[in-house]
């Protein structure tokens, strides 16, 4: 059973974030969910399988010695606006006076 003692200063929806959190990590509503209908004892075994196989293949994956990691690269931040057509080229406005570079449509 699961049991949330409010603390001083603490509010009651706090308090009941806190008692859902832990009911969440407990497995509690999702044993409630799998109890509203039933289920036939070879689709639970098949169930269960496909978990284990799913957890197994996340553990390898993460326990992999020559496992790449994925380069994050950080966003550029945003630079101010200095004037001009919005501080960057325009594809709309090349600056060639119209000259689309030989291309014309037909």
């Amino acid at each position: 059973m699961i049991k949330v003692a409010v603390r001083s200063n603490e509010s009651l929806e706090a308090a009941l974030r806190r008692f859902k959190r832990q009911c969440n990590y407990s497995g509690i509503f999702r044993m409630a969910k799998a109890r509203t209908w039933h289920e036939k004892r070879s689709d639970r075994r098949r169930r269960e399988r496909r978990e284990r196989l799913r957890m197994i293949q996340k553990a390898t994956r993460k326990n992999d010695p020559n496992r790449k990691f994925r380069v994050r690269r950080r966003r550029q931040s945003a630079k101010p606006n200095r004037g001009g057509n919005g501080g960057g080229s325009s594809s709309f406005d090349s600056g060639d006076g119209g000259n689309d570079g030989g291309f014309s449509r037909d």
